[in-house]
């Protein structure tokens, strides 16, 4: 699946139209990762969004015991590491591949940014999608509030 198609399944991008996903599509970077291969690492700096075309991955985090353990598993179409448009801050969970050849576009923080203060628009439907995401999720007790 290409970048736009998997952008187009995505929650993250509705309501953008053709042109707008045209544009962050020119600021993605494809890369193709092996199975058990490490995407970003808890803890590490938050420096921009995961979409994921095809395979996927698991979101790890770990427990008051040191333990580590997917705790759940995305997929075609979904993103990760979103957060990092908004605060940049070190991540809250390791995505590590579950699929060989799993295709992911990358999307720098800086490249995102600077296409939003020329876009304003793009910039602001994205941030209403993450609001509302957030929200959700705030709502139905699925974001743990206690990790840093």
């Amino acid at each position: 699946m290409d970048v736009k198609a998997a952008m187009k399944k995505a929650v993250l991008f509705q309501g953008l139209d053709d042109a707008q996903l045209n544009q962050l599509a020119q600021i993605s970077h494809e890369r193709v990762y092996d199975a058990g291969a490490v995407i970003f690492s808890e803890g590490d700096a938050g420096d921009g969004i995961y979409i994921i075309g095809s395979g996927q991955v698991g979101v790890e985090q770990t427990d008051t015991s040191g333990e580590t353990s997917p705790s759940i598993y995305l997929g075609e179409g979904q993103v990760a590491g979103e957060m990092a448009l908004i605060d940049g801050a070190k991540r809250s969970a390791s995505i590590v591949v579950v699929d060989a050849d799993t295709r992911i576009y990358y999307i720098t923080t800086e490249d995102f940014t600077a296409l939003c203060q020329r876009q304003t628009d793009i910039g602001y439907i994205m941030m209403r999608n993450i609001a509302q995401d957030l929200s959700f999720k705030l709502r139905h007790g699925s974001y743990n509030l206690t990790k840093n």
